[in-house]
């Protein structure tokens, strides 16, 4: 089940509406993919050069998916008769979430998906409008739909279409579900042909998981159903339907407390707190329990091992292990699908997925998944299916798809190439999500008690809330109660005036310590007693600092509503972040699945050979730290030598430096940025020491770096994140003036994660 509300991430009305509703409206834009600049452009792109592929297309109608985008392209469509947990609200309320599976078909497949709502309830008129949609898309992915209606629509739009139609409630669910279920089998030393099932929950999604698990050798006598009226058995008539019917077998169980004494398998889809302890302790040796249900699961993987030690818990929730996620699934599925331009998803499809899960789960998992997650994974009871952000997803699992759909022949155009099919999916991997989010993963885990110091302002508020409201830690605002308070209660968030820490001058224990602490440290810089004093208690900069330096706070994020020179300045007045004491910014721009980082945007003004050295070795550490392989590269306008400049020496200088300290990362230059980041560029250098594309660009000096950075900002729409503020001697992050509340939050969990501090 996909994840909807962990108990650690709590979201506030305000939160979810403003994040709908800025920068504009709604979750996704449609973006031209060809030249669109020049009359020849746009004459290509429509009269008269469109009529070419209008006639190839007419004559060899297979060719759509060479021309068109619907070899690439899946219809997300709802009637809004089941919207997540909240029921019949309508077509038009369905929208968000429909949007919302669309940019997951994006982030995590590359599909192009469009979300199209249809406002009706009756089967025949839903069915009718989506099949005269089939010449546009490759794919339907049908969403939110209640049941029997649910079975009707995808059956009866299977038998008319000739393009996958895929029900993800149904389906999705149960594809990771059989993956994990493989594994807890193989972890229990049991078989599925063996093994007692008892499903709780006879919706879409419960049928659909014992329909699957039946197809890869489950026996119906094994498999018990349950609904709210208890065992579906056979010759009972009460609340039936066909699709219940199916799974009606011969038993004396009459309850959900009857079935599970002595069953292996429990699954559940149904609702919080319909398993009991009791009901765990009368199950078999080595029991499996899948208690899928959301937002609470039927019992907690705690009440279940509190009972059953031996046994293997998976829930639908990304704060317990084993999260049964329907992204591990649906955009998978349809990428092998869509690449052999299947004309269905079938069972052979389903199962092939659900294996390839279940296989990946067993490999060693990748260093950037334990960056992310804070531990090595292994396979093992609290690890039997690949987390969401395993970047090998896109590149194992619709491999094992697009095999299945040839080898059944649903496919109209196989892969000749699997080799070289499997590495042009590596090639859409977009590691930009996966980054964002490790830094907040290993945040969550560090539990920081983050020093917000400009408590006045708005975006900052509404960041610490989110601090503590998410489960990053405690959120300590440097402020004046009574102007915090009344803001949180102009911004709606009146309620978390208790979730937060407010502290200022007046009401600290520690001022005298404070004060007597940055007169020791600035008395010899022309600051008397009195001056330290002023600075300590009116500066909430310098406050904040002298809060973190004394131990009350373990990281702080600053520089919302003044510059970053001065506030740098004024955290300096306690602590050492001059250039000379190896402090350095470096900034991460992630743009269209690749991510630079860029220094020095902070610190250094105008850096020499020896300078430039140790802003190449602190962006290497931030490279580490976010779980890439540094490849440094000194950019100029000049590539080795020429043409001749002294402002470009200094830039070939910086790599003799690295030379002679030995260090552990390659690095090249003086180059120009095309070569440090283009392929074909590069290799007009094969004497290069860099074996790929650069992700660290050391600058010639900070305005070039500030430059850059703004540009890709401005021209391209690229994420930034930073300057990430490294070589400090405690966590501490200085955001932009124009940092939204987002950028706020990744800062702040920069600083938490504790990475970027000097060795």
């Amino acid at each position: 089940m996909t994840d909807r509300t962990p108990r650690n991430n709590r979201i506030t009305p305000e939160e979810a509406l403003a994040y709908h509703m800025e920068p504009r409206p709604g979750k996704y834009d449609v973006v031209a993919s060809t030249p669109m600049a020049t009359q020849r452009d746009l004459s290509l792109a429509y009269s008269p050069g469109v009529a070419v592929p209008v006639e190839a297309i007419a004559a060899r109608p297979e060719t759509a998916y060479d021309y068109t985008t619907k070899g690439n392209m899946v219809a997300v469509i709802s009637n809004g008769t089941a919207i997540l947990g909240l029921g019949n609200l309508g077509a038009l309320a369905s929208k968000p979430v429909m949007e919302g599976k669309a940019v997951l078909f994006k982030r995590f497949a590359d599909v192009n998906a469009i979300d199209i709502e249809l406002d009706t309830e009756d089967p025949d008129a839903f069915i009718n409008a989506v099949r005269l949609m089939g010449p546009t898309f490759g794919g339907i992915n049908l969403e939110d739909i209640k049941a029997p209606e649910c079975f009707i629509i995808e059956s009866r739009l299977k038998e008319v279409m000739d393009i996958p139609v895929f029900h993800d409630d149904q389906h999705g669910t149960a594809v990771i579900c059989a993956a994990g279920l493989l594994n807890a089998l193989e972890l229990s030393g049991k078989k599925i042909e063996d093994v007692r099932i008892v499903l709780n929950g006879a919706g879409a999604a419960g049928i659909a998981c014992l329909e699957l698990l039946k197809s890869m050798g489950a026996r119906h006598e094994n498999c018990i159903m349950c609904d709210t009226k208890g065992v579906i058995w056979q010759g009972r008539t009460e609340g039936m339907n066909q699709w219940k019917s199916a799974h009606a077998v011969a038993t004396e169980a009459r309850t959900l407390e009857d079935a599970m004494k002595g069953a292996d398998v429990f699954l559940g889809v149904s609702a919080k707190g319909a398993v009991t302890q009791a009901m765990v302790a009368s199950m078999a040796d080595n029991p499996v329990i899948f208690a899928m249900a959301n937002p609470d699961p039927e019992i907690t993987p705690e009440d279940a091992h509190a009972v059953r030690p031996d046994a293997i818990v998976a829930t639908g929730r990304s704060d317990y292990p084993n999260q049964v996620n329907n992204v591990l699934g649906f955009p998978y599925l349809f990428r092998g699908a869509l690449d052999i331009h299947a004309r269905a998803i079938n069972d052979e499809m389903k199962i092939a997925c659900a294996r390839a899960l279940a296989e990946l789960a067993r490999e060693d998992v990748p260093d950037e998944v334990a960056v992310a997650y804070g531990r090595k994974l292994r396979f093992g009871r609290d690890y039997i299916i690949p987390t969401p952000f395993d970047p090998r997803l896109i590149h194992v699992i619709p491999p094992a798809v697009a095999r299945a759909g040839m080898e059944t022949g649903v496919a109209r155009r196989p892969i000749i190439d699997m080799e070289g099919y499997v590495q042009s999916l590596k090639s859409r991997m977009d590691p930009t999500a996966a980054i964002l989010q490790g830094i907040h993963a290993r945040a969550r885990r560090a539990q920081a008690r983050m020093i917000f110091a400009e408590g006045d302002d708005p975006r900052v508020l509404r960041a610490a809330v989110s601090w503590s409201r998410t489960g990053m830690g405690q959120a300590l605002v440097v402020g004046r109660e009574a102007e915090v308070k009344a803001e949180l209660e102009a911004l709606g968030l009146g309620d978390a005036w208790r979730e937060i820490t407010v502290v200022n001058a007046a009401n600290s224990r520690h001022l005298d310590a404070y004060h007597d602490f940055l007169y020791q440290r600035l008395q010899r810089k022309g600051v008397d007693r009195e001056d330290a004093f002023k600075l300590a208690n009116r500066d909430r900069h310098i406050f904040a600092a002298l809060m973190l330096a004394h131990g009350h706070g373990d990281g702080l994020v600053t520089g919302a509503t003044r510059k970053s020179a001065p506030v740098l300045a004024q955290i300096g007045h306690v602590f050492d972040v001059r250039p000379q004491d190896g402090t350095v910014g470096i900034t991460a721009v992630l743009h269209r699945g690749r991510i630079v980082l860029i220094g020095d945007t902070l610190v250094h003004e105008w850096p020499e050979a020896e300078d430039l050295a140790d802003i190449a070795t602190r962006g290497a550490d931030v490279a580490r730290s976010l779980g890439l392989e540094p490849r440094v590269a000194f950019l100029s306008f000049s590539n080795f030598g020429y043409p001749v400049s002294e402002r470009a020496t200094k830039m070939a200088q910086a790599a003799h430096v690295l030379d002679a300290r030995r260090v552990d990362f390659e690095y090249e230059g003086e180059m120009t940025v095309d070569v440090a980041l283009n392929r074909e560029a590069a290799a007009r250098y094969p004497f290069s020491r860099l074996t790929g594309p650069a992700n660290v660009l050391v600058v010639p000096a900070r305005h070039s770096a500030s430059i850059s950075v703004k540009l890709m900002q401005e021209m391209a729409g690229a994420t930034v994140v930073g300057p990430i503020l490294t070589g400090v001697p405690r966590p501490i992050q200085i955001c932009s003036t124009g940092s939204t509340v987002s950028d706020i939050l990744n800062m702040a969990a920069i600083a938490a994660g504790g990475l970027t501090t000097a060795r």
